[in-house]
């Protein structure tokens, strides 16, 4: 800390990236302990915090991040965007499929950067904005899969039929980028995925997630 930084400040973001890097919240007391400041100090900044809807408190009293975060999020979409894309053009023109960056937004699945091959006759029309539960298509399937671990080494997530007919998708989670939840994939009208497109896709995925570190 110097002299032209705020300690309040300091140690509400401390509390966000405390809450943030949880998957079940945090007791006043284990905040406390992490802050090394007093529990009256931490019940205030969760107070201010939840005024702007960036904490909220479940009914144990776990504090956890708030619905505001989101909110502040959407507005780091366009640079996420713009440090994934020579990766997607690459990927779209080498497998000759629509590719796609997703990011979690809420129980979705968000599209936020779509790149569609230039050579193809034809090919899927995926737009960005579209969105679908986590638990349809490869792009939210590879992310929940990154969540519960099932990737012991970076893999990937096929899928057909289940968010467009006679579409097939791959995609891999991106991983090791703080703050951001995620996956790269190709969707494609195909009865399967060519086996090249899955190892392909992890290498995209891996190319991304170092751009945004």
């Amino acid at each position: 800390m110097t002299a032209e930084t705020s300690q309040t400040l300091d140690r509400g973001l401390r509390v966000l990236k405390l809450l943030a890097d949880t998957d079940h919240g945090l007791t006043v007391t284990e905040l406390s302990n992490k802050l090394g400041v007093n529990r009256t100090v931490v019940y205030r900044l969760l107070a201010t915090l939840e005024q702007h809807a960036l904490v909220r408190r479940d009914l144990g009293g776990r504090a956890r991040v708030g619905l505001g975060v989101l909110r502040l999020g959407r507005q780091v979409h366009p640079l996420v965007r713009e440090a994934a894309l020579p990766a997607l053009r690459s990927l779209a023109e080498d497998i000759g499929a629509t590719a796609h960056l997703t990011l979690v937004d809420g129980t979705d699945a968000l599209a936020v950067a779509v790149v569609e091959p230039t050579w193809t006759d034809y090919h899927v029309a995926y737009r960005a904005g579209f969105r679908h539960p986590l638990d349809r298509g490869a792009a939210g399937r590879a992310i929940l899969a990154a969540r519960q671990q099932g990737f012991g080494e970076p893999g990937y997530m096929l899928t057909h039929g289940e968010l467009e007919a006679g579409a097939s998708g791959a995609a891999a989670p991106l991983l090791g980028v703080t703050g951001v939840e995620g996956s790269v994939g190709v969707v494609m009208l195909a009865d399967a995925v060519p086996e090249r497109v899955g190892p392909r896709v992890v290498d995209a995925a891996r190319e991304v997630a170092e751009a945004l570190r």
